[in-house]
């Protein structure tokens, strides 16, 4: 029976508890109708919810009310949302397809954690795999994309995907279960439904279990992939390391080169951080082409952006190098941003501290208010045991460091705008404390988690 198919599969997969609380998502089609039901009868504490699109007149209303009246025969909770579909579209210039979808999923994460439910249970069958897995294989895909739907994708769980249409629609006639048909499904109008309706039953006549030896493949990749990801997820490791903070990294190229897959290896670690496979294709064409690696050549994606620097790739995350400019009248602890303090405290402990995180100024030369900010074109300081000025861009030159470090550097300025610390690297040699110093002003940079730097 399609119930202890299910079961078994929910089991074997670890998909459910009896425990938790599930919302359901109820078109009122045959899928979603016999999902609610199998986990209603299987013990599951279950509630519906119903997205009408108003994209189909009276036939968005039809399903809406059947939904509300299975609910109340069911006894069970039905949450409902209606949606400007169209209107939601074209502000945010996506098809009318992905608007439904953005709508739908956004709602159902918005309301799992109002309720706090444990996960969204949708109804996604063996044949919507198949019909994935070719739309893949079309528009060109990896071993990923050959893997079809996951049981499980973070909050949604697909407890149907052992089904197939045809065991639903059995199932529901031995129960005389009725449900509604969308007949936007019947028009192969859009390409999911153009594989559903022409590619499909063609693909039959030369093989007719060809949906079960695409959900077996698609079942058995799944299997490489885990192999597969282990082997990258090794290789990453030797050649890429993460940034302090998390939010970024540097991948070593000579290191990558020497993987046994450096292509697919910069994919597993650029993907993560949102560039598209195209982009991934250049950056790693730039590599096998030394002239095309200039330093200072930058790849962005909606996420982040990455940068050419002599032998490695730096990568991080948009945001983290926005602008600082923070006035400091008088000592105190100052709260920068999420991600950064500064404590200016005046004292006659004239005790020096070596680390980078703090500079020590004589006090009879600085002149408040102090000015924490980020390091401008031109800036010029006199770095501490050096002789004569020094642009802050020839400085950090020198020491190697990144476009990308040299574009969130910080300086710190006294009253009359002279950079007196080159924060993390170094003071100015003129408000440095010597000999006769008799009190000093201690700047400490701390992160937002409390750590120095």
């Amino acid at each position: 029976m399609l119930s202890d198919r299910v079961a078994r599969f929910i089991e074997e997969n670890a998909l459910l508890n009896k425990d938790g609380r599930y919302l359901v998502g109820l078109s009122g089609g045959a899928d979603s109708v016999a999902l609610l039901l199998v986990l209603k009868d299987g013990g599951y504490s279950v509630e519906a919810v119903h997205c009408n699109f108003t994209l189909r007149g009276e036939e968005s209303e039809r399903d809406e009310a059947f939904c509300v009246e299975l609910c109340r025969q069911q006894g069970i909770s039905l949450h409902r949302a209606r949606f400007d579909t169209r209107g939601y579209a074209s502000l945010h210039k996506v098809s009318i397809e992905m608007a439904a979808r953005e709508l739908r999923y956004s709602y159902f994460r918005r309301l799992r954690r109002d309720i706090g439910a444990d996960a969204i249970c949708v109804a996604h069958h063996s044949d919507d795999l198949v019909e994935t897995v070719l739309m893949n294989l079309i528009r060109g895909t990896g071993l990923r994309g050959l893997t079809g739907m996951k049981a499980v994708n973070g909050d949604i769980v697909r407890p149907l995907l052992c089904v197939s249409r045809k065991d639903i629609e059995q199932y529901l006639a031995e129960r005389q279960q009725t449900y509604v048909t969308d007949s936007s499904n019947l028009r192969d109008d859009v390409v999911r439904n153009k594989l559903r309706l022409d590619v499909i039953p063609l693909l039959q006549t030369i093989n007719p279990s060809v949906g079960r030896s695409i959900s077996r493949m698609a079942s058995h990749l799944s299997e490489a992939e885990r192999v597969v990801d282990d082997a990258l997820r090794r290789s990453a490791d030797e050649c890429f390391t993460a940034g302090a903070d998390g939010e970024g990294g540097t991948v070593n190229i000579d290191r990558l080169l020497g993987q046994p897959s450096p292509q697919y290896t910069l994919y597993y670690i650029l993907r993560r951080y949102g560039f598209t496979s195209s982009q991934i294709d250049d950056v790693y064409s730039a590599l096998r082409s030394p002239a095309d690696t200039a330093t200072g050549g930058i790849v962005q994606s909606a996420t982040s952006r990455l940068l050419f620097d002599r032998d490695c790739i730096v990568i991080e995350r948009l945001g983290s190098t926005g602008k600082v400019d923070m006035v400091l009248p008088i000592d105190g602890t100052y709260v920068v941003n999420d991600r950064l303090k500064i404590r200016i405290e005046t004292t006659d402990d004239v005790t020096i501290s070596r680390a980078a995180d703090t500079a020590c100024l004589d006090a009879a030369r600085v002149a408040f208010p102090l000015t924490l900010r980020t390091a401008e074109t031109g800036d010029r300081f006199r770095p501490f045991g050096m002789k004569g000025s020094k642009l802050v861009s020839d400085y950090m030159t020198d020491r190697k460091r990144t476009l990308f470090e040299k574009q969130r550097q910080l300086v710190l300025t006294d009253a009359g705008g002279n950079i007196v610390w080159l924060v993390g690297e170094r003071v100015d040699g003129r408000y440095a404390v010597t000999d006769s110093t008799a009190a000093i002003v201690r700047a400490t940079i701390i992160r937002g988690d409390g750590r120095r730097l």
